[in-house]
């Protein structure tokens, strides 16, 4: 069983299936900054990457990383990394109004690059990065990890593929976190610096309702963002919630919050329904509460009866495999460039509309 009382500090596991020969695809880390980085690199590492060499300003963070991927070299600067012609690709998770202007070096000085959400916090940030992304034919990947990194969601994916519960009409997520105050640097309660927290995990939600409505592009109907209990922190958020209409006339709604009890098992109790034409499908991602302390529980009802479905163990995570296949053989398998960088952006103007709440 995992840790995953919190979700900073959770990294997923999954099976070791590498699409590379060893030390064909070399990574970079730049940014510690999130616990994320942590997932991003099992993900890679287990699909066949080497981390050649990690960077941070606190060595502190560096000497922990380093414990976990212990081939790591620690490189004693960000040029060291970029300057390096043996690196693919760039993992970072630094901090969220940081990580759009990393990004644009690592992909000016010829890596593909692949961020921890929210991979910006602004308008003119997604602007930017979309024109380096043209300009370099580099890669700007982001860890959407509730899609990418839940078995549940890819057991989903391929229930829907395989028309399972007909067309999706709506799907609506509900992403509750543990704030877990006493592990939490100061940057995590500015929101200048993590953008809101419709942006902040916010966008999680919004590329999945995009990916799973099959839809490339939606309007923000509605928005709300507030901060009910956390006073102490007034540059913070502790609730927001939106509803979305698609351009293919899909409907979605999705409510975040930092209000995880302390006696829930997990960081989160997390979950997605997805409503189809001929069908519905729930996730229970993480916990499935007072029943089963692990997760990836896919319940499928349909025509054809009521399924309980055990994900776990069965899909693994096919995302890191597909990226970097797409990094060597530069091909767009792993994910929608496009629609990487709109779920942001719809993240970021669901914040900027959203009404206030307390």
């Amino acid at each position: 069983m995992q840790i995953k009382a919190d979700g900073q500090t959770y990294a997923p596991r999954g099976m070791v299936s590498p699409v590379c020969e060893p030390g064909t695809f070399k990574i970079g880390v730049i940014g510690l900054d999130h616990g994320h980085i942590y997932g991003m690199c099992n993900g890679l590492v287990e699909a066949g990457a080497e981390i050649a060499c990690v960077y941070d300003n606190e060595r502190m963070k560096m000497d922990a990383f380093c414990k976990v991927f212990p081939d790591a070299k620690k490189a004693e600067s960000e040029h060291e990394i970029l300057e390096n012609p043996d690196i693919a690709l760039v993992a970072s998770a630094i901090l969220p109004d940081r990580r759009t202007e990393l990004g644009i070096r690592v992909m000016k000085a010829g890596k593909d690059y692949f961020c921890d959400k929210p991979p910006c916090i602004t308008k003119q940030d997604v602007s930017q990065a979309r024109r380096a992304v043209e300009e370099t034919q580099k890669k700007f990947a982001v860890y959407y990890s509730e899609r990418l990194h839940v078995e549940a969601s890819v057991c989903a994916e391929k229930l829907i593929k395989d028309g399972a519960i007909g067309r999706v009409i709506h799907v609506a997520g509900w992403g509750p976190h543990r704030i877990s105050i006493p592990q939490r640097p100061s940057w995590f309660f500015d929101k200048a610096r993590y953008g809101g927290i419709l942006v902040d995990i916010g966008c999680h939600q919004i590329e999945q309702l995009l990916f799973f409505c099959g839809a490339s592009d939606a309007v923000i109907s509605s928005s709300r963002a507030g901060n009910y209990k956390y006073k102490q922190y007034p540059r913070f958020e502790d609730f927001g919630d939106a509803a979305l209409l698609m351009n293919n006339g899909t409907t979605g709604y999705f409510s975040v919050n930092w209000f995880t009890p302390d006696g829930l098992g997990a960081w989160g109790d997390g979950r997605t329904f997805i409503q189809g034409t001929e069908g519905y499908i729930e996730l229970r991602k993480y916990i499935d509460v007072a029943a089963d302390p692990e997760g990836d529980h896919v319940i499928l009802v349909n025509n054809k009866g009521e399924q309980h479905i055990h994900a776990a163990g069965t899909c693994g995570f096919p995302f890191f495999g597909r990226l970097i296949k797409d990094c060597l053989e530069r091909t767009s398998t792993a994910y929608d460039q496009e629609l990487t960088f709109r779920a942001i952006e719809l993240a970021i103007e669901a914040e900027t509309q959203a009404t206030a709440v307390q």
